[in-house]
């Protein structure tokens, strides 16, 4: 039988109907800017990039970032931290170099997790190099339950700022993981990519050809569903 859709996607996919936009708040937008600094890092996201790309202690034990980098329509735990309005999302994603910078925070964020993007055309994902950095990568984000969340946060902020492609990316390439290598297979993690309701057979092997498969047939048809109806992502 299906699961609900949790709450919190159910408002994100109606668009947040509740919300109303405030124009007095461009904090975001100044943030991604480089005009703003995050509290309480009290960096800018440029500074962000160039210091913390590798630096597992900092991504992991702080908290505080997330919210700056992937902002999105709800309150998080950072009380410095507001939500992304409505009119931020419209100049953001006119904006090239606010579009890059996200494609930044993300690769940032990837390599954290022992992922690294290999087309932001696609979404398609591959493991980093070496072999032992994944592994210690993929061993951290099993343990560490609160990094579902941040997914969550992570793959809304990129729908709402025009970058939805590559959550298909991202959610399918930890199912090839869990169901041809038995990797990031545990069950906390399992039920959270079913909150996006990824999948409809448990027992369905996702291959490697299948996911990149998929994913150029979504970039050509705008769909990724082929002969194979398991996958359940549009």
């Amino acid at each position: 039988m299906t699961s609900p859709i949790p709450r919190d996607v159910r408002e994100f996919l109606d668009n947040y109907d509740d919300i109303k936009d405030d124009e007095r708040i461009n904090t975001n937008l100044e943030f991604y800017q480089n005009k703003r600094r995050c509290r309480p890092d009290n960096l800018l996201i440029d500074e962000i990039h160039d210091k913390w790309k590798g630096d597992y202690s900092k991504l992991e034990y702080k908290h505080g970032f997330i919210q700056w980098l992937f902002p999105i329509q709800e309150y998080g735990m950072n009380s410095y931290a507001q939500p992304l309005q409505r009119h931020e999302i419209t100049a953001m994603k006119k904006d090239p170099a606010i579009i890059a910078r996200v494609l930044k925070s993300y690769r940032l964020i990837l390599d954290f997790y022992g992922m690294n993007l290999d087309s932001s055309d696609t979404g398609r994902l591959s493991r980093v190099k070496p072999e032992a950095k994944c592994q210690e990568r993929y061993r951290n984000l099993v343990r560490s339950s609160h990094n579902y969340l941040r997914i969550s946060r992570i793959l809304k902020c990129l729908s709402e700022l025009g970058l939805e492609r590559l959550n298909a990316g991202f959610l399918l390439h930890i199912l090839n993981e869990q169901s041809e290598h038995q990797e990031l297979n545990n069950s906390s993690l399992k039920s959270s990519m079913d909150r996006w309701k990824v999948r409809s057979d448990h027992d369905f092997v996702f291959t490697r050809e299948m996911y990149e498969k998929a994913l150029e047939r979504r970039k050509e048809t705008g769909s990724l569903r082929g002969e194979d109806a398991r996958i359940t992502l549009p």
